[in-house]
């Protein structure tokens, strides 16, 4: 079982219910009831879903009365974007090769020689 604030994170962004429900809460608060409306699932499943997401720290829940609402946390999704930052840097820097070497084809030298 994953251990670390980014593992977790990432276990619980790998399923698309969770992923789903995340991006309900990007546009506010809501309810259990109201995260699991587009689901074919019961309310229990939608809770395993959401303790997942909570245990990761991607959501907190209020505790108002009888209304627990569900709200997105955004910090770990940062640390995400921060380990992936790396890799998209060298992506572009191979994407930049790449046409660097489709240039030199269309040219007709694919050696990168003078002509």
């Amino acid at each position: 079982m994953a251990t670390d604030k980014l593992s977790l994170t990432l276990s619980a962004l790998a399923d698309p219910t969770r992923r789903g429900i995340l991006a309900r809460l990007s546009l506010g608060e809501a309810t259990v009831k109201e995260l699991a409306e587009p689901y074919d699932m019961s309310l229990a499943a939608v809770s395993k879903h959401l303790k997942v997401l909570e245990g990761a720290g991607l959501i907190s829940r209020g505790k108002e009365a009888q209304w627990r609402p569900c709200r997105l946390e955004a910090a770990p999704l940062m640390d995400v974007s921060t380990w992936l930052e790396d890799y998209r840097k060298h992506w572009e820097e191979s994407m930049d090769r790449l046409d660097a070497y489709l240039a030199r084809l269309q040219s007709g030298d694919p050696d990168g020689n003078p002509n």
